[in-house]
């Protein structure tokens, strides 16, 4: 499930909530800054589908968001994803399935962007990741 940096690699994977995303359509610089540094090192961000989900519209106002969705590697809410969401939220208290699906798709040491540090910290700890919270 998980798609970041395995043990050894120096790099370390940007993951996306929809806080990102959203960041990158109102166009604020620093999100692109991060999103050009994570492409050019040659680790592109990954997100999942859910998240996508959040905000996309297919709005003529989104052609920003569709560039950079274009950069990002989008992963399927599958069954095992799904079980493993419902097992994380049931130890944390929390029920927001998109956010624990987010921390899933992370490995240890990854970057996760978003505004939620509260139920992500949670979702993090319970998870036994050593991933950083990052605001977009």
């Amino acid at each position: 499930m998980s798609r970041g940096c395995q043990k050894g690699e120096v790099g370390l994977t940007l993951v996306l909530d929809s806080a990102a995303l959203i960041a990158l359509e109102r166009n604020e610089r620093q999100m692109w800054t991060r999103l050009k540094a994570a492409q050019l090192a040659g680790d592109p961000p990954v997100t999942h589908a859910g998240v996508v989900g959040q905000v996309w519209r297919r709005s003529p106002r989104q052609t920003r968001l569709s560039l950079a969705l274009d950069g990002i590697a989008e992963r399927p809410i599958d069954e095992p994803l799904g079980r493993a969401a419902g097992v994380l939220l049931g130890k944390t208290g929390l029920t927001d399935v998109i956010d624990a699906a987010v921390v899933l798709i992370a490995s240890d040491g990854d970057d996760i962007v978003t505004l939620d540090r509260d139920d992500f910290g949670l979702l993090v700890a319970e998870s036994g990741l050593h991933d950083e919270l990052i605001r977009p």
